[in-house]
């Protein structure tokens, strides 16, 4: 069976569909000729039209800014477009922006994935038999919900209990219990996965990997928290949204899917990994070797210190496994911001980024 084949003819709503793994997810659905996907995006900071840029004018996408809390706009939408997948990502997911300001992350992680689940409840108790049964609702989650591993060895899987550290964490931890009892008690086709860090193409500069690239190459001091010894597993965005397909398309419901790379590495070793695709992609810069704007700053609360997940039953049952291999992916990735300044010039233009050092 050809991989995403069983979601070609299910329209697909897709929330935050806009932002950097929703869009990812959206861009693949459109390119292997999606019958209709329907974005549905607040369009807040992380959010942008830009990221479908290539598929503006596409007659199989609808883009609707909207919140996923709004009970009857969502209900609208899966009744207009007689939707058959809904793949759940809007979410507010900067651990450092959560420990700033946590209401934020209950706002949407918690209350607006309760009534998007209850918006989704009320249609699907009005499909016929058939429907109900091909219906799915994917809730993407994070390996964050588990808490930290204290050593170098060891993974999280399925049965590990949830002991989140951030009020980020937190909020999908609760999401992730909202969507489960739905599935329990209502019997929604619910599913749940769980990824590793994402990197790759059109992510927000706020987050490690686009970040250190953009210092990089502005020649701005590179920040590390503490010494850079905290690990993370890092999964190419391009194999997570694979992964996401497949959930959708043989995922069991009631079950939960987890999507790493299994390579971790720690935060140091990843920024030099980025530095060192700067040197060479961009050997023009007069800064270089950029390994030597780096700095160690103090670190933050709550700071775990190592996630990894075990994915072999989700590589079992689902056909998925990693495709990307890290330096590829890191590379790839420096090489499109490079190749791509007007999407950031876009991103300057609409946000300040001066707190990032990119003003």
């Amino acid at each position: 069976m050809n991989e995403s084949s069983d979601l070609k003819e299910r329209p697909i709503l897709v929330t935050g569909g806009a932002g950097f793994i929703g869009s990812c997810f959206v861009r693949r659905q459109l390119r292997r000729g999606a019958a209709c996907v329907v974005v549905l995006d607040k369009l807040t900071y992380a959010g942008s039209p830009d990221n479908l840029a290539e598929f503006r004018d596409h007659p199989n996408v609808v883009f609707v800014q909207g919140d996923v809390a709004d009970l009857e706009l969502v209900g609208r939408l899966l009744r207009e477009h007689a939707i058959g997948v809904v793949v759940h990502l809007a979410a507010e997911t900067h651990v450092d922006r959560s420990i700033d300001d946590p209401w934020p992350f209950v706002g949407t992680n918690v209350l607006g994935t309760c009534r998007l689940l209850e918006a989704t409840r009320r249609y699907w108790d009005g499909l016929s038999e058939d429907q109900k049964q091909r219906f799915r609702f994917v809730h993407v989650s994070t390996d964050e919900v588990f808490g930290a591993l204290a050593g170098l060895e060891g993974a999280f899987d399925e049965q590990s209990p949830y002991r989140p550290s951030s009020p980020y964490a937190a909020s999908k931890a609760a999401a992730d219990h909202f969507v489960l009892a739905y599935g329990r008690t209502f019997g929604l086709p619910v599913i749940v996965t769980h990824c590793t860090n994402n990197y790759g193409p059109y992510q927000f500069p706020e987050k490690l990997i686009p970040l250190m690239i953009l210092r990089a190459l502005r020649g701005e001091r590179l920040p590390v928290y503490g010494r850079g010894e905290q690990r993370r597993d890092w999964l190419f965005v391009e194999d997570h949204c694979w992964g996401l397909e497949l959930a959708a398309a043989r995922g069991v419901p009631g079950e939960r899917y987890l999507f790493g790379s299994g390579c971790d590495r720690t935060n140091l070793e990843v920024v030099h990994a980025v530095c060192d695709a700067v040197d060479r992609l961009a050997e023009q810069l007069p800064h270089r070797p950029t390994r030597s704007l780096i700095e160690f700053v103090p670190d933050r609360p709550g700071h775990d210190f190592r996630y990894a997940l075990d994915t072999q039953r989700t590589c079992r049952q689902l056909g998925w496994k990693p495709r990307t291999e890290f330096h590829q992916g890191i590379e790839a990735t420096v090489r499109w911001y490079l190749e791509h300044p007007e999407w950031v010039a876009a991103v300057r233009r609409r946000y300040d980024l001066r707190r990032l050092g990119l003003g």
